[in-house]
């Protein structure tokens, strides 16, 4: 049974340009004079004549006509204004304009008559007493409309083409009704039905949220059951709708506007003649709505009536907004054809390597501070550990584990592995044993490539170091038997976080990423002149770009070694130092360079960066451009997954993107392709937000070891696309193909480039026996700066004897750093919405997660003196960091700190002439009472 909601509102009619304000308050009426006119002033109207020195039918005379019945009052003026029109051939219109408040349709008609007839009574005009109140609040927004705010107050009109020519009332509002649904993924479905006869009132607002099980003829009557003429609408005023509907009758030789101007963003003004045959006109603001877009919406709502007037048992599940050939022209669309060049569906990562390493071998490959190898050193040397993985009874298709630091030995190492024909499953070797040794057993790994003495020792699994692979390969003299170049098979293994609290690994195959550099390779420009950095875990898939992405064009690839991540001035000189070209930043770290660069003033090389992992808020750029021309340093945003190798989309940010705050990622690469769609599958039309669906060269294999799961996300594309997948995250396209990503649909977020399933978390709280109940959230300290977000726990308990520093030490089991909650807060219930969902506006505010005084070590630093200065100053400054007070015994992460925090704080001990510190220091010394010792120690 769908759900009927009927109320009446106000509809504000600005802000905006006056004339728009005004024109969205008025109407007018349109009538073809036949005879004598009645006396110049009547029922206080004048009449104003006005020759047209054209004849009636001419351009010059419908364009005198327009623009007379669109030019609305004057707000001082009288509330009608009455122009009679003569034409050249002796014809000639009445064009009457009035505020709506005062003059209704059906007065407009009477005065029509008496003024052209003399018949029937001179109609009353409402006082300016008995107007009713059109409040100059913010109009209501479709974000699905994509209208040019420059462009506010500037109407357009569709006509909307109906093949049936007879269908009711109740089935053409049902049909807007169910396109607003689908534009609004189902969270709009209001539409205001505005009363053409009289304006006293506001619209009235009825709404009908969509079953998609019910037939078209019980969703029809619905609506005709939400009439209103029972006079039983709710009195309280509700949100106003972005579509309104005004039901008119189509005259002969008349023409009535309802609105000079829209007053919402879409208003339909269906028209029924004598017959019983209805068309329509769709009135937009160009403010709110682009004019392809509104030509969409019309196109759908006519097609959406056809349908339900077509076949009443049909049920609304089997109601396209589209034709499938419509569909099939959106989908294509958002697809852009790959790039020009040789096929590399066949080729495999170390294949195309070596191509590289023969074109130029002494060219310099990889940079590790004193390291320096050229590619046919980095070649060599990787065969030579491929072999050993033979000798050590490894086959093509076998999953080896890498766990090993950011160092040249790890790319020796990960081509290595595909040399032998393996795949590689890269493990962060700073994640919980917990993880790495789920992810081993998850992935089936035999043998992983690390050091015996930090990797956690696991049954039947083999922890080799590098060193002892090429000994290994010493030992023989045998070849390599060569291997058949197959892209279609895995090159690596990568876990992702996942909602069911364990991760899940994506395998991507050879030709992903041979398809990806072909994508980039001539857009970028990218060559041997490079210099990019290695600057992310190799667990992260941006690795993948930066590796490969270099090695397989020639570049030179500079090591950041983990801490020099972690200290933004130490990889600004990097940069510098280096000579790097090509950088590869999430947005989070790269608002810290830019703060790095505004203070430092270094010559950069820069050419590219490239922006990847999370959302970019384009704003933060404003200071970057202020320094560099966008035409020298290039600033690429690209939306990826690591389910679809890497990167999906490109966009070049320039100024112009900053100053209207631009939301788009981009076109689909060369080879790859972007759609949206509703949750049926379905395609959406340009403007409405849905899931978005990702196709092309860049589809993963699916998740490793779970083929209910990939068969749910990586489907068959109906349209014949091939193979697609449904990525979780919410966005539009637009209607030149570009893609706007609007964040996720589920509970995953992006926190400083990590992709966080927030259920996982939630889901390892719930494992711990104590724990009846879970809810985790995302929040920013500081509204829009992304360094201040935090996740949030909060947590149930069965009984009283567990902490929270027992439930965090759980945690941290399981989770890596990155994963952990700043916060942990008891509480007696998770608070639900009527929809049995979290309410998290109801989660009271966060308690901070201090450790006691007996759980901290007991050779903890003793508390400074109160007279310290330099203890005052420091504490200050981590309460001022952190937004909370903080005490000597407090650990600056365990209060919400986290990675960019410390890059801040160290900059601000800095500017106010405090010691510098490593970040490896401040790391290793987290606590404050040890953190002041340290510093003072300095001095």
């Amino acid at each position: 049974m769908a759900t009927a909601v009927r109320y009446r509102v106000a509809v504000p009619v600005g802000p905006g340009r006056l004339p728009a304000a005004q024109a969205r308050s008025c109407h007018s009426l349109t009538v073809r004079a036949r005879g004598p006119v009645a006396p110049a002033t009547v029922a206080g109207v004048h009449l104003w004549h006005e020759p047209v020195p054209a004849a009636s039918g001419t351009p010059l005379a419908r364009a005198r006509r327009e623009a007379e019945a669109g030019r609305p009052l004057s707000p001082s003026g009288p509330p009608v204004r009455a122009v009679l029109l003569r034409y050249a051939d002796g014809l000639a219109d009445l064009v009457l304009v009035a505020r709506r408040a005062a003059l209704g349709e059906e007065g407009l008609r009477r005065l029509a008559a008496y003024l052209l007839e003399g018949t029937g009574p001179a109609p009353r005009l409402t006082a300016p007493g008995e107007q009713p109140a059109y409040p100059a609040g913010a109009r209501p927004d479709a974000e699905w409309g994509l209208g040019d705010p420059s462009r506010a107050g500037l109407a357009g009109t569709v006509a909307v083409e109906l093949k049936e020519p007879e269908p009711s009332d109740a089935t053409l509002l049902a049909a807007v009704g169910l396109v607003l649904a689908r534009y609004s993924a189902g969270e709009s479905t209001a539409v205001a039905v505005f009363d053409a006869a009289s304006a006293h009132a506001g619209p009235l607002v009825r709404s009908i949220a969509p079953d998609e099980t019910l037939t078209a003829g019980a969703y029809v009557a619905e609506w005709a059951a939400t009439d209103g003429t029972d006079g039983t609408e709710a009195t309280a005023p509700g949100p106003v709708p972005a579509v309104g509907v005004v039901f008119g009758e189509l005259r002969p030789g008349t023409d009535h506007r309802p609105f000079l101007a829209p007053a919402l963003p879409v208003v339909l003004h269906w028209r029924r003649g004598a017959d019983g045959t209805a068309d329509g006109v769709l009135a937009y603001d160009e403010g709110d709505v682009a004019p392809e877009i509104a030509r969409g919406f019309a196109a759908h709502v006519a097609h959406v009536v056809d349908q339900l007037t077509a076949d009443l048992d049909r049920t609304l599940a089997d109601i396209d907004l589209m034709s499938r050939a419509d569909a099939l022209e959106i989908v294509e669309s958002g697809a852009t054809p790959p790039a020009a060049g040789p096929d590399t569906s066949h080729r495999t990562i170390h294949g195309l390597f070596e191509d590289t390493a023969r074109r130029q071998p002494d060219a310099v490959a990889v940079v590790d501070g004193d390291t320096t190898l050229s590619y046919a050193e980095l070649d060599e040397r990787a065969d030579r550990l491929a072999r050993g993985l033979r000798v050590l009874g490894t086959t093509p298709g076998d999953l080896v584990g890498v766990a090993l630091d950011r160092t040249a030995e790890l790319i020796v190492t990960l081509l290595g592995v595909l040399k032998a024909g393996c795949v590689y499953v890269p493990m962060d070797i700073r994640y919980p044993e917990e993880r790495l040794r789920y992810t081993v057993g998850n992935a089936g790994t035999r043998i992983v490539i690390g050091s015996a003495d930090t990797f956690p020792a696991i049954d039947d699994v083999r922890v080799a170091a590098p060193a002892d692979l090429i000994a290994l390969a010493a030992r023989t003299s045998d070849e390599l038997p060569p291997l058949t170049e197959n892209g279609a098979a895995a090159a690596y293994v990568i876990y992702t976080s996942g909602s069911t609290g364990r991760p899940k690994g994506v395998a991507v195959p050879h030709r992903n990423v041979a398809a990806l550099i072909a994508a980039t390779r001539e857009d970028f420009a990218l060559g041997g002149t490079d210099v990019w950095t290695f600057f992310h875990s190799s667990a992260f898939d941006f690795s993948v770009w930066e590796i490969w992405g270099c090695l397989l064009t020639g570049g030179r690839l500079v090591v950041v070694p983990y801490w020099v991540t972690r200290d933004t001035e130490l990889f600004y000189e990097l940069l510098v130092d280096r000579g790097v070209t090509v950088l590869n930043q999430t947005p989070s770290a790269f608002a810290q360079l830019i703060e790095a660069d505004g203070r430092l003033r270094s010559p950069l090389a820069l050419r590219l960066v490239v922006f990847g992992g999370e959302p970019l808020d384009v704003g933060m750029l404003t200071p970057w451009f202020a320094r560099h021309s966008h035409t020298r340093v290039r600033l690429s945003n690209m939306f990826g997954i690591t389910e679809t190798t890497v990167h999906v989309t490109e966009q070049t940010v320039t100024p112009a993107d900053v100053a209207v705050k631009g939301r788009s990622v981009g076109r689909a690469m060369p080879g790859w392709s972007v759609s949206v769609r509703d949750p049926q599958g379905r395609v959406l039309p340009p403007g409405a937000p849905g899931e978005i669906y990702v196709g092309g060269a860049g589809v993963a294999q699916g998740y490793l070891h779970q083929p209910e799961l990939t068969s749910e996300r990586f489907v068959e594309d109906p349209y014949g696309g091939g193979r697609v997948y449904r990525s979780g995250d919410r966005g539009r396209l637009r209607p030149d193909g570009r893609l706007d990503h609007l964040g996720r649909l589920d509970n995953q977020v992006k926190v400083r480039g990590h992709r966080i399933e927030l259920d996982e978390i939630r889901n390892v709280l719930l494992s711990h026996p104590e724990v009846t109940g879970a809810a985790v959230v995302l929040r920013q300290e500081t509204p829009g700066d992304t360094a201040t977000a935090r996740i949030d726990a909060y947590v149930v308990l069965s009984g009283t004897g567990t902490g929270t520093a027992d439930l965090l030490g759980h945690a941290s089991g399981v989770l890596p750093d990155y994963m952990m909650p700043a916060t942990l807060t008891p509480v007696a219930a998770i608070p639900l919405t009527i929809n049995g969902k979290v309410d998290t506006a109801a989660l009271p505010e966060p308690a901070t997660t201090r450790e006691t005084p007996a759980a901290r070590p007991a050779d903890a630093a003793q508390p400074p003196a109160p007279e310290d200065p330099l203890a005052a100053d420091i504490l200050a400054l981590w309460s001022q960091v952190l937004g909370t007070d903080v005490g000597p015994g407090d650990n600056f992460f365990e209060l919400g700190g986290n990675s960019l925090l410390v890059i801040r704080l160290l900059r601000e001990m800095r500017d106010r002439g405090l010691p510098r510190v490593a970040t490896q220091d401040f790391y290793r010394n987290s606590v404050a009472a040890q953190f002041i010792q340290f510093v003072g120690g300095k001095g």
